[in-house]
């Protein structure tokens, strides 16, 4: 015979079952609409940028502009080759500096990690004390001009970025809660050597952690450019993407200011500003939004192991 309590719990799971499909399509409803607000702002960055720029000068932002057009484009591409090699500096700048900060950060944070490391202690609190306290900026110039010597290099681009403090902490808690000592114990009685077992054993198990360190990285290359106004002084050399775009837009504004003094307000007059701005947003932001669903499921397992343990 059915115990009362075990009716009991029958009869909730069957209310369960009966009130969950109109909750779930609630929930789906609501994450669907949040879904598109993130969405919607780069979207509509993409149609201001295919706006005619008269027709946005005189209707406004809009949905669906009444005249589209690539002049934006047009303006931006008329660097030609210059655009393209930038675009290859940036690209090659983001792959050798994504792989050089895993490289550091994740043997940074392993030795860190393992308590029989006699000086883990030391090595955490140095890479912390740096979150709270800097070296600076002129420090940090001198230290790459003056005894390094790589201004106007590619790795005056690489460098700066490659040793990130949080990451470091990140990948450091994320070894902790996620290899176990066991692991590590059983592949040194196995003979595994420590890196051995750091690329076999750890590795592996790690690519969640690794993954998301791996965005931020990716992002904080993509995205800079202030590296390069720092120590790219030779006019031959190709900067990145987002420098040769900001240029860009400096020079656009400079001519629209000064056009009355320079003779040329009606040509000046003409060229597509508010539009050039977002095609600049789309093709900065367009790269990097097609090349994050390859990380989307290990940045979601990274972000999310640590709170499922226990």
């Amino acid at each position: 015979m059915i115990s009362n309590s075990a009716q009991l719990d029958v009869k909730k799971q069957r209310d369960f079952n009966e009130i969950t499909p109109g909750w779930n399509v609630l929930f789906n409803i609501l994450i669907g609409l949040f879904s598109f607000s993130c969405v919607f702002p780069f979207l509509f960055v993409i149609i201001i940028s295919l706006t005619d720029e008269q027709t946005l000068a005189l209707e406004g932002f809009s949905l669906w502009p009444s005249k589209f057009s690539t002049e934006a484009y047009s303006y931006i591409f008329q660097t030609g080759h210059e655009l393209l090699v930038s675009f290859g500096v940036t690209l090659l700048v983001t792959i050798m500096g994504t792989l050089i900060t895993l490289i550091l950060v994740t043997t940074y944070a392993y030795a860190v990690s393992r308590k029989s490391f006699e000086f883990r202690g030391f090595f955490s609190f140095l890479a912390f004390f740096t979150m709270l306290f800097s070296g600076g900026m002129v420090p940090g110039y001198i230290v790459m001009t003056q005894f390094l010597h790589l201004q106007n290099t590619i790795w005056s681009l690489i460098f700066p970025l490659s040793l990130s403090a949080f990451s470091i902490i990140v990948m450091r808690t994320f070894f902790q809660t996620t290899v176990p000592d066991e692991i590590i114990e059983s592949a040194k009685i196995d003979g595994a050597g420590e890196l051995k077992t750091f690329i076999r054993i750890v590795l592996p198990v790690s690519l969640p952690g690794i993954a998301t360190i791996g965005l931020f990285a990716c992002l904080a290359y993509w995205n800079d450019w202030f590296n390069a106004l720092l120590y790219y002084n030779k006019p031959e050399l190709t900067p990145p993407l987002q420098f040769l775009l900001m240029k860009i837009e400096k020079n656009m504004d400079f001519l629209i200011k000064n056009a009355q003094n320079l003779g040329t307000f009606n040509a000046a007059a003409g060229l597509p500003t508010e539009t050039v701005r977002m095609a600049m947003v789309v093709l900065a932001t367009l790269p990097i939004v097609l090349a994050y669903p390859f990380f989307q499921r290990y940045f979601v397992q990274g972000l999310t192991v640590g709170s499922v343990k226990g």
